[in-house]
Parts: structure tokens; sequence; C-alpha cells
């Protein structure tokens, strides 16, 4: 079989190669060109020290040095080159506690995950398959390298990345490797919270969330999402009829996922969009997931697995409003926008469009009227710019000041009544109309 490989991953391993050192195209990146997706990066391996490297490149960065890991730079790319490698003895089920540099390819993939992440590629040599990823890759498997529960051993969150991977690629999971998860699920306590949201995140973003439910079955979530657990012993009525929350959330999921287009507007004008922020998606996603909970309740799940503050902030809001009744009139709207955000309101329709296709099949019905019926008020009032916050307003502290009026607790009720009148009468907001008004609400 013979790849692509990028014209700079080529000359790093041609180089290598003239040195007289091994060197190929290793994991990921070789599956992925396999399968025909564009791999995120390219790693290479090499028999020739991080020295060794460092002394054939003129630009490298001492990224990985203790695991023999140096990266080369060509102009703002970088290719992370490790050298052939067998661990020690792991603690933790999180990191070997020393790492031995090896002049055999073969024990170098012999320590990585899954067979389908276990091939190397160079021109020279062709495909080097020792552990029959071909044939896995073929069969559509996730299968471990070796022993299942000596790799899980090693690396526990390599049982979060069996289920992830099989989201990703929608394969099935060997059957000694899935004994093993299920076995072995308790070992992820000892990873990380930043590595667990990882995971998370690739699965929930993968064209097949709703594997979320094997995480469920084998453990897993028990251990790194255990409210998910709880979600999944509340019921729902659907058109499915009485079923677990956990099981309409993770079919939401799948149809945002499926989901080409959702309704969406800009400034401009009234269209749908696609959704290629991922970002915003991962907002989604995540308020769809723990809608189930307080809003209160998934803050502090995603704080435990150490999101940033925005997005934290995003899903509260989310699940804060996502059930909020709009009152179908222009005022209605307005004010509705004005207590939501405008920046959440393109998310909030999507996730509401989301959970009444999951609740009724359909759009069809009274619900996904009266949301088309919101959208489009939300159109109008955008094609139109009408002020729905306080920074849109065309007065300001510094005008209230000139009419008398000192910063503080009284300068911003004068300034929320003067909001409140341009939401009911949006023609209101220019400097002489809400000067006049802003006189008569400290002079009654």
């Amino acid at each position: 079989m013979r790849i692509q490989l990028p014209k700079d991953v080529d000359y790093i391993i041609k180089e290598l190669q003239k040195h007289g050192y091994e060197a190929y195209a290793v994991g990921g990146c070789v599956r992925d060109v396999i399968l025909g997706r564009e791999p995120e990066d390219w790693d290479i391996t090499t028999s020739a020290s991080p020295q060794q490297v460092k002394e054939i490149f003129r630009r490298t960065i001492d990224t990985g040095i203790l695991h023999g890991t140096v990266t080369v730079m060509f102009d703002k790319n970088g290719y992370e080159v490790t050298t052939y490698r067998i661990d020690g003895e792991y603690e933790d089920n999180r990191h070997p506690k020393e790492v031995t540099y090896t002049p055999y390819l073969s024990e170098d993939l012999m320590r990585r995950d899954f067979t389908i992440n276990a091939m190397a590629y160079n021109e020279e040599s062709g495909m080097v398959d020792i552990f029959e990823g071909l044939m896995d890759l073929e069969n559509r498997c996730i299968r471990c390298v070796g022993s299942a529960e000596k790799r899980f051993d090693e690396d526990a969150l390599r049982i979060l990345r069996a289920v992830r991977f099989s989201a990703q690629l929608g394969f099935t999971i060997e059957e000694e490797t899935l004994m093993a998860v299920r076995k072995m699920a308790g070992h992820l306590r000892n990873i990380s919270a930043e590595r667990i949201r990882t995971e998370l995140n690739k699965l929930l973003l993968s064209p097949n969330p709703d594997r979320l439910l094997s995480a469920y079955e084998l453990g897993i979530t028990k251990i790194v999402l255990s409210e998910f657990d709880r979600v999944m012993d509340t019921k729902k009525t659907t058109y499915l009829g009485e079923e677990p929350l956990g099981n309409y959330a993770l079919r939401c999921l799948k149809i945002l996922e499926n989901t080409a287009a959702v309704w969406s507007t800009d400034n401009d004008e009234s269209s749908s969009v696609y959704l290629s922020k991922e970002k915003e998606h991962l907002v989604i996603a995540w308020s769809i997931l723990l809608h189930g909970l307080a809003a209160n309740e998934a803050k502090e799940v995603l704080k435990r697995l150490k999101f940033d503050n925005e997005t934290i902030d995003y899903v509260y809001r989310m699940i804060t409003w996502y059930n909020y009744e709009f009152i179908l009139t222009p005022y209605g709207m307005r004010k509705a926008v004005s207590n939501i955000g405008k920046d959440l309101m393109d998310m909030l329709f999507c996730m509401r469009k989301i959970l009444i296709q999951g609740e009724e099949d359909s759009l069809d019905c009274e619900k996904g009227e009266g949301l088309k019926q919101a959208q489009s008020l939300y159109e109008d009032i955008l094609k139109r710019n009408e002020c729905v916050e306080l920074k849109n307003l065309v007065v300001n502290g510094k005008d209230l000041i000139e009419l008398g009026i000192k910063p503080g607790k009284n300068m911003g009720l004068v300034l929320k009544e003067l909001l409140e009148a341009v939401l009911r009468e949006p023609s209101l907001n220019n400097k002489e109309s809400l000067k006049n008004l802003a006189v008569e609400i400290i002079l009654p």
C-alpha cells in the first residue's frame, strides 16, 4: 500500500534516512490517510536520538525531550519526531516511571494503544503493520495492541479513548478490549480532569455522540460524568413513550450532529448557516447533554472538568434560558432578547429546535410552529437593528450626568427604565426623546 506523505513529512523522513537513521510516519496520521480523513497532525518515529535529530534540523523545539520527542519546525508548522522507545513500568495508570530508547521499530509500535494506531509508513519500506491494524480498519474494529488489560493499566485514559474512537470512526470495540474496558473503568479516577474533558469533547463532536451510551453501559460515565448516570435514571415522555432522559438527550445529540444547517441569522439577512464553529457546536452539545440538570449543577460539572470560563458561562446561560416561554409579539421578542442576550439567541434557537425534534419527531407541531414564529420575530429585530441591550442605547452615563443624575444605583435604574421604554417603542432610541424621558423619570 502506498500513501501520499505531505512534502515536509517526506523531507524529514528522507533527511533522517540520509543520515543513516530509520524514520516513519506513525500512528493516527497513517490511520486517517488510509480512511480518507484529513490528519490533524503528522507524527514521525525514528531510530535517531533527540540530540541526533536536533543536529540534523536547523529549527527544533524540545517539546517532550524527557520522552524522546523533538518538534521540527518548517515555517509555522511543527512536526513531532520521537525516538523509538520502550516505556518502563507505569505509575498511577498515567505515566511511565522511565523511558528507554530502542533500535527496533517493532518494540516502539508494541507500546501503542490500538492496532489501528500502531502502523508506520515511509516510501522506502511501505506500510509496516505488525499488529494487523489494516485488517481491523477493514473490519471496523477497535482492538488493543497485545493485552488490553496491560494497555489500560499503562494509561487508563485509553479506556475512554476506545469509546471515543468508536464514536469518531463508527467502529465496534473488539470483545477482549470491551471486557477490559468494563473491568478497568475505575482506573479512570487516576486521570486528570483536563484529559477526560478532551476525550469527552471529541466524543460529543464526533459523528456518533450517542455512543456515550456505551460509556454509560460500560461503567465509564459513573467515574467521569456521574451526573449523566443520574439523568439516565430520570424519565421523559416523548413520541417513543416513557424513556430515560439520558436516551432522549443522546438522541438529540445525534440530531445535532446530523443537522447540516441550523436556524440562525445574521445582521444582513435571514438565512440558515452551517454549524461550522466548533465552540458553538460544543456549547450546544454540552447544553443538550446536561439540560436535565439545574443550571448551577451543570456549571459545577464543567468546572470539575476544568472548562474555560467562557464555555461554562455559555452552557450555564443556555440551560437557564432554553425553556423560556416566548411571548410572540414584537415587544415580547425584544424583551426576550434583552433578558437572554443577543449572543445566545442563535445557539438557543438551535438547541430548542433539536429538543423539539427529539421529543416530537418533527417540527410540524405546536412547539415547532411557535419556535418558527419566535425566530421570525427575532430576524425582524435584527433587520431593523432595534436596540435590545443597554450598550445600544444612544444615551449613556455621561449624558445622564449632564442632566444632573449622579453615577450609582439611581443612574443604573434610570438606564434600565430607558431601555424598557425603547423595548416597548424602538423609535424612542434617539437622544432627544431619551433625555426628555430621563428628566420625567427623575422629576415625576
